[in-house]
């Protein structure tokens, strides 16, 4: 965010992320994504566009041929990643493992892995994961025989947010540290996002009229992008998601005062991704008032325990655990225009206390 002006540009570049040329090298602050899943069968058919060689050896059912294939098609675009991400930037990937039964044989297709050894070949350090917990209430989740062993299989309900970093820690100087404690997070927040399983985030449902639309866009949801901006990049920053499906990676940036670029190779997810963009003043502040009214809870539920808070974020006067949070500085969104084809710049307002502020339409409810 440009702190004099208080603005962020957003586009969205619709084509193939393997090339990413409007972007310069060392230009990208952090990468949240999702892309397709290798060996889950709602992607075959982008896989087959992006590795033929992998349509044929699922036809002839060689599931560890297709399942390399695939990953070599990801791994274009890794390199890109690796390239336009600047040293000490984040790369954030969710991705799910598969089981798939091909030739008579049921087995584990492990993504996770697979994506691993392909960013630590192209140099970058992998750091703790995050395992995201995804229930599903199906009566009949579980898979194989039953109550026989031993055909009986562990249903997978998690995905992994894998974590890189392009060589050593980022360092901070001049106007970069202001922005960088602005962008604190509270003390409770740390303690809850930096757990390495997260239990409180649930799937994203499709809400695209298309039906074939949403057999091509696997969204995650908008608190999962939204939490790992903020854990791993700060205000100004530019966030790339080389999948950007409808777009959830964009609205989180915004609405977190980061600028944003995204690649979607499907045209046809062009409408999504404006419906998000313009989404972001809604949901933006509402997830802005409430994270300052958890803390100001947080805070008043710690200090009737007896516990001592010894500091104050000037922001909102409200105490507050560690001195590393007293510069934080959330900004509501004010406007959001249309500047181009898929491209939008976001004003924010200049005054963090208006967080603290419960709009009427809220006030109305009560």
């Amino acid at each position: 965010m440009n702190q004099e002006s208080l603005t962020t540009n957003h586009i969205c570049h619709l084509g193939d992320s393997r090339n990413m040329l409007e972007l310069s090298s060392d230009s990208v602050d952090l990468i949240v994504t999702s892309p397709p899943y290798p060996m889950i069968a709602m992607w075959d058919d982008t896989f087959a566009t992006l590795a033929p060689q992998s349509a044929a050896a699922l036809a002839a059912e060689r599931g560890p041929a297709a399942f390399e294939a695939m990953h070599a098609a990801l791994d274009t675009v890794w390199a890109e990643c690796a390239r336009v991400l600047c040293p000490g930037g984040i790369a954030c990937i969710n991705i799910g493992d598969a089981v798939r039964t091909l030739g008579g044989l049921f087995q584990l297709y492990s993504n996770h892995a697979r994506i691993i050894r392909a960013f630590v070949d192209l140099g970058l350090h992998a750091l703790p994961a995050v395992i995201w917990r995804k229930q599903t209430n199906a009566p009949n989740k579980f898979m194989g025989s039953g109550m026989l062993p031993p055909g009986a299989y562990v249903t997978l309900e998690h995905e992994f947010v894998l974590v890189f970093r392009k060589g050593n820690k980022r360092e901070f100087k001049g106007e970069d540290l202001a922005r960088r404690r602005a962008s604190a997070f509270f003390w409770e927040e740390r303690n809850a996002w930096f757990s390495d399983v997260w239990f409180d985030i649930k799937g994203a449902s499709q809400q695209l009229a298309d039906k074939a639309a949403r057999t091509r866009s696997g969204a995650f949801p908008f608190e999962l992008a939204w939490r790992l901006i903020h854990m791993f990049s700060i205000q100004g920053d530019t966030v790339l998601d080389p999948f950007l499906g409808t777009g959830t990676t964009l609205a989180a940036a915004a609405a977190a005062g980061r600028n944003s670029a995204g690649y979607e190779v499907d045209p046809s997810l062009a409408t999504a991704v404006q419906a998000s963009a313009l989404s972001v003043m809604r949901i933006g502040n509402e997830t802005i008032r409430a994270r300052v009214q958890a803390h100001a809870a947080f805070a008043e539920q710690r200090t009737a325990q007896g516990k001592e808070m010894k500091h104050v974020v000037a922001a909102y006067g409200l105490p507050c655990v560690s001195r590393q949070e007293s510069g934080i500085a959330l900004h509501l969104v004010e406007s959001i225009t249309c500047t181009g084809p898929c491209a939008y710049t976001v004003e924010y307002n200049p005054d963090p206390a208006q967080a603290l502020q419960i709009p009427q339409s809220q006030i109305e409810l009560f």
